[in-house]
């Protein structure tokens, strides 16, 4: 959740717009207001771009693009601008637009600075990824099937197709959507981003899937790496799920073909360069080479999530969620689903009037608001105001908390009736306090670390080191591709996440 103050947005309605946030089942407000305190990222857009200077000139398809380039580079927390991870992603973006469907097509690769797994493309040969794929990439060959994918759509028109279907929408809305990610980070990409990412069709996502495959595989990379890298992304939407038994089928919107179809036919083109692992290069060691320090997981101006607790540094302030909730640091706030359809909202908004807690609660922002329950209360000797809504099938605490120029606010949401609304408020509300200038300073981000096996090591040992999760053996063996039943053995080079 990014401190900027740069924006000033009226809070949103919390029970009337309550369909832009979907975890569970469950759907809360879309407050827009950001915290406000002014900061300069650390990371931001660089003035060099890798692949080109300047994407085709006078081409109105590039326009579309270089109009709609700020916003998605804003939408998802800047660039991330790092000198040795560009040379990799544009050492393998030179390779497969060298034998791509138009040579004479130049594009513009940009990183975005986002833990999301999600890649884009805009009309004009506009490409974005996130470090977030780049950290779940194994090798080479999987990052180049993911932009193969994105090149497919531009130099088929794709966009330039869809935007002729939806001529009535704004130019947000024509933005070309992620591909080759789960239904989850689809859902992740449209709460952050803010922007309507409307699907391609079915018919332009199978037919990237073969111009890409075949791509990828004429640039001398190994074939089945798009079918590897899509069982990867679908492990990766089970680990991140609240709940890991859920249907992961349904991909991003309703137009992708499910997975299992999509690997399929990633595989069944892929049999045309031979049987597996027969063709191609992974590039395992210059892409581990590439990503070892890469930023992982939320970068400080958003905080950072360590297990069941969220931390900001330049806020100052810490909470936790009880045991079984996942967190999702977005841009705009943190948000958090557990058991029983239970979700949480935590935000803050600029305190610029000074009216009392109870005030700021019944003025307006919230929608099914019962006045009889605002009452005034201190969170950890802090000025805190608490109150109680009800709108359609759910049930709403609201718990604001007064810092110096800031006003921080939880909205936990129940099914209506649900004696779980009480207890986490309540947890919530406990749990929250400044933090400590040491505590601050003791807060680092987590970067993928590439380690060498040694002969001591084993999956257990290696795991051990993992840090920011309690699953740490089951994100060991997610970002490094290993099976339940997979080994390690002395020489070989995995990813750990630590600081």
């Amino acid at each position: 959740m990014a401190a900027d103050g740069h924006r000033r947005r009226r809070p949103a309605r919390l029970a009337s717009t309550t369909a832009a946030f979907v975890a569970s089942g469950l759907v809360l407000s879309s407050c827009q207001s950001l915290f406000e305190q002014a900061y300069e990222p650390s990371v931001s857009p660089s003035s060099n771009p890798q692949i080109v200077e300047e994407v085709q000139k006078g081409d109105p398809r590039a326009q579309m693009g270089a109009r709609e380039h700020p916003r998605i580079v804003a939408s998802y927390g800047g660039e991330y601008s790092d000198a040795k991870t560009e040379r990799l992603v544009a050492r393998i973006a030179g390779a497969l637009t060298a034998v791509s469907e138009n040579p004479n097509q130049s594009y513009r690769i940009t990183i975005l600075n986002s833990p999301a797994i999600n890649a884009f493309a805009l009309p004009g040969g506009y490409l974005y990824v996130t470090r977030g794929l780049l950290a779940l990439a194994n090798d080479a060959s999987e990052v180049a099937a993911v932009l193969s994918h994105e090149m497919a759509h531009v130099t088929a028109n794709h966009g330039i197709e869809r935007q002729r279907r939806e001529e009535a929408e704004v130019i947000a809305s024509r933005v070309v959507a992620e591909v080759l990610s789960s239904d989850l980070a689809g859902k992740q990409a449209l709460a952050r981003g803010k922007l309507r990412l409307a699907a391609f069709s079915r018919q332009q996502e199978l037919q990237a899937d073969v111009i890409g495959v075949r791509t990828l595989g004429e640039a001398g990379y190994d074939p089945y790496a798009a079918a590897r890298f899509l069982d990867s992304m679908a492990r990766y939407s089970q680990f991140t799920s609240v709940d890991p038994d859920a249907d992961q089928s349904l991909d991003f919107l309703s137009s992708h073909p499910n997975a299992p179809q999509r690997v399929e036919l990633a595989k069944r083109h892929a049999r045309a360069f031979g049987p597996e692992g027969t063709h191609g290069e992974t590039g395992r060691d210059y892409y581990l080479n590439g990503i070892d320090g890469l930023l992982y997981g939320d970068s400080p101006q958003e905080g950072f999530v360590r297990g069941q607790t969220f931390l900001h540094g330049q806020l100052g302030i810490r909470f936790d969620v009880p045991v079984g909730f996942q967190i999702d640091n977005k841009v705009e706030a943190v948000l958090a689903t557990g058991p029983g359809d239970v979700a949480i909202r935590f935000d803050g908004v600029a305190d610029n009037q000074k009216i009392s807690l109870p005030n700021y609660i019944s003025s307006g922002w919230v929608t099914g608001l019962l006045p009889d329950t605002i009452q005034t209360i201190s969170v950890n000797g802090l000025e805190a105001a608490s109150a109680k809504a009800s709108a359609d099938r759910w049930d709403f605490d609201i718990t604001v908390i007064r810092i110096g120029p800031q006003i921080f606010r939880f909205l936990t949401a129940v099914p209506k009736g649900s004696a779980a609304l009480e207890t986490t408020a309540a947890q919530l509300r406990s749990s929250f306090r400044r933090i400590t200038p040491e505590e601050a300073a003791s807060l680092k981000p987590l970067r993928v670390r590439v380690v060498t096996v040694g002969s001591g090591d084993t999956i257990g040992t290696l795991s051990a080191r993992m840090m920011g999760t309690e699953r740490k053996l089951e994100l060991f063996r997610l970002i490094n591709a290993l099976s339940p039943t997979s080994t390690i053995s002395p020489g070989m080079r995995v990813k750990i996440i630590s600081e």
